[in-house]
């Protein structure tokens, strides 16, 4: 079993609409909403990929009954109320513009511990973790690093998908796999990577220091790995149009799909699958749903660039 973890989960709405224009009135062709967060987006994924996982993190109860009815959960109920995303999808070209609201604080003192002895407890019953998301106001920045910690400690293959000072802590932690934006990459190392060159410099002292693995995600231009063993970059011939919404969580779920299963992983092919699993999210509309026909399409047309690896 593979376990995700989503602190600030989300109901996920997308509203589609021809041309989207700032100022005007739209009229919406229709509206979607569903259980969401980058934890449960995971979640489904992995499970559209034959793997069995469970959601745990924080909620409130109204949310924990309605994504028992879709997924096997296991929440600490400790927030007051559960935010909203909202996507507004243009049929036109595919643009996508997302509103973010920043969810609930959690009053309840004992929440994070509460949470990390939840996850303690199912760790010899899983062979993958993924902490990912952004933090509920009242929750410490090191929760997603201490959770991580553990897991590893145990033998479990844990990669953190987080963000500022939870991405800097989660950093320091030995084993950890990481796999940041080009976005949380700048915040973490201090560094504009612009070239794939340029990821493999900045985030060569994070592997030296003991890191897994970092997994960087750039978009329409791919994926980047560095490890102690080498260096990747993985594109695809052309990028697809779409929603990017919740393509980042589809390469993480094609990541610990592997990694749970494999010891020491072929990281060029780990690289391969993230690529193809993650543009396949990018066709639908909605997060946390991949095609899997365009997956299997995409996978034999990745093209996979050994790079340099500075000396540490």
């Amino acid at each position: 079993m593979i376990l995700t973890v989503t602190m600030n989960p989300a109901y996920d709405m997308t509203y589609r609409v021809e041309r989207f224009e700032r100022g005007q009135a739209h009229r919406v062709r229709s509206v979607e909403q569903r259980i969401g967060g980058k934890g449960i987006n995971v979640t489904r994924v992995l499970n559209q990929l034959g793997k069995y996982a469970r959601a745990t993190g924080f909620s409130d109860h109204a949310f924990a009954a309605a994504a028992e009815l879709e997924l096997p959960v296991d929440f600490v109920h400790a927030l007051p109320w559960v935010r909203r995303t909202v996507v507004i999808s243009e049929s036109e070209d595919g643009t996508a513009t997302a509103l973010w609201e920043p969810g609930a604080r959690i009053s309840n003192p004992h929440a994070a511990e509460q949470l990390a002895v939840r996850v303690a407890g199912l760790l010899p019953d899983i062979n993958g973790l993924v902490v990912s998301g952004s933090l509920p106001g009242g929750v410490p920045a090191s929760l997603p690093a201490d959770i991580a910690r553990t897991a590893i400690a145990a033998g479990v293959p844990t990669i953190c998908d987080v963000d500022g000072e939870a991405l800097r802590l989660a950093a320091q932690v030995p084993g950890i796999v990481l796999m940041p934006n080009s976005e949380e990459l700048q915040r973490l190392t201090g560094t504009v990577a612009k070239t794939a060159d340029d990821i493999v410099a900045c985030t060569r002292p994070l592997i030296d220091r003991g890191i897994r693995a970092v997994l960087a995600t750039r978009g329409s231009e791919g994926m980047v790995a560095v490890t102690a063993h080498g260096a990747w970059s993985a594109t695809l011939p052309e990028p697809l149009n779409g929603n990017p919404t919740g393509a980042g969580d589809s390469a993480t779920a094609a990541v610990i799909a592997i990694l749970s299963e494999e010891a020491d992983p072929d990281w060029p092919a780990v690289l391969t699958d993230a690529v193809a699993t993650s543009a396949a999210a990018v066709v639908i509309p909605v997060a946390g749903e991949i095609d899997r026909a365009i997956r299997t399409r995409l996978l034999p047309t990745v093209h996979i660039e050994k790079l340099a690896v500075p000396p540490a």
